[in-house]
């Protein structure tokens, strides 16, 4: 049981009293999804990211990423409409601040961050390209370094941000050691809802949720699988696709973790407990939608 009494354990009961908006019977009831993301040295993370948004159901998918990686997203998601950007030292150059924000004009939701090589390079591309977006934002890895440069740069969007820090991640924005943060990882993540006025999710043995006004929910699916390189980029864009679906952030974020990990679940039934690989992690994410919504 979690350390928290106050936390509702998500299970497929509790989201079928929650249900996502209907997909609708067109691509754009679905929502456009944007993914700013990726780096010469970490290609893997905007496709696992940007797979898993249209397997969660967003209907439009477009991807910004480094030039020199632009072709090969492109081969390998014939889906989405990519975008080469301009890089530095292998990362989005903080200088495409314009483009990225051009595209989200339209988007009904932005992911920043999967893939990101340096931190600070991408908090200031963050901190650039946010305050001129109105649609909901998810801020992945890098890209939470933003918050430690500029606490308020998502106070505009009034809660509609979703942050999805790993335990490491969580310490550094808590200031405490990695120990601790593992320790107290559900106590963290509602301080920095509150504080960053958004929704957090952050995984590990269990996955803990709070939304800015102290609601939090305990996922207790998934296992030592999903400690697995890609996993976090896998949630990230799960969220991400559930939002531009139309679901509230708290509700992304907390579909997010149960299909992700049930998703881990089926994975570890057919494969092994550990040694599956996150690539496959997406392609079960609809079966998972389609056992919990009936």
């Amino acid at each position: 049981m979690p350390s928290r009494p106050d936390a509702v354990i998500v299970t497929p009961a509790v989201l079928r009293g929650w249900r996502l908006p209907a997909p609708g019977s067109d691509k754009e009831d679905r929502g456009r999804t944007v993914i700013a993301a990726g780096s010469a040295r970490n290609p893997g993370a905007v496709l696992l990211a940007a797979e898993a948004a249209i397997r969660a159901g967003a209907g439009k998918l477009q991807v910004a990423t480094v030039a020199s990686l632009a072709p090969h997203v492109a081969i390998a998601l014939p889906e989405a409409l990519v975008v080469p950007l301009p890089e530095r030292d292998g990362d989005i150059s903080p200088a495409t601040a314009d483009d990225i924000a051009e595209l989200a004009a339209s988007a009904s939701a932005l992911l920043l961050g999967p893939g990101a090589l340096d931190p600070g390079r991408c908090a200031e591309l963050v901190a650039a390209v946010v305050p001129r977006v109105g649609c909901p934002v998810v801020l992945d890895a890098g890209a939470l370094a933003v918050l430690g440069r500029d606490p308020g740069v998502i106070g505009h969007l009034g809660g509609r941000a979703v942050l999805t820090p790993n335990r490491k991640e969580l310490a550094i924005a808590a200031g405490v050691d990695r120990e601790k943060a593992e320790a107290r990882t559900a106590e963290l993540t509602v301080s920095l809802a509150a504080d960053a006025g958004a929704t957090v999710t952050c995984g590990g043995p269990e996955t803990w949720t709070a939304a800015p006004d102290g609601r939090l929910w305990c996922d207790q699916t998934g296992g030592a699988g999903l400690a697995v390189s890609g996993s976090g980029d896998v949630l990230a864009g799960i969220v991400t696709g559930l939002l531009a679906r139309g679901a509230d952030p708290a509700q992304a974020a907390v579909w997010a973790s149960q299909l992700h990990g049930r998703a881990g679940d089926r994975l570890a039934a057919s494969v092994g407990r550990i040694g599956y690989l996150a690539r496959e992690i997406p392609a079960e994410v609809p079966r998972v939608l389609a056992e919990i919504e009936i």
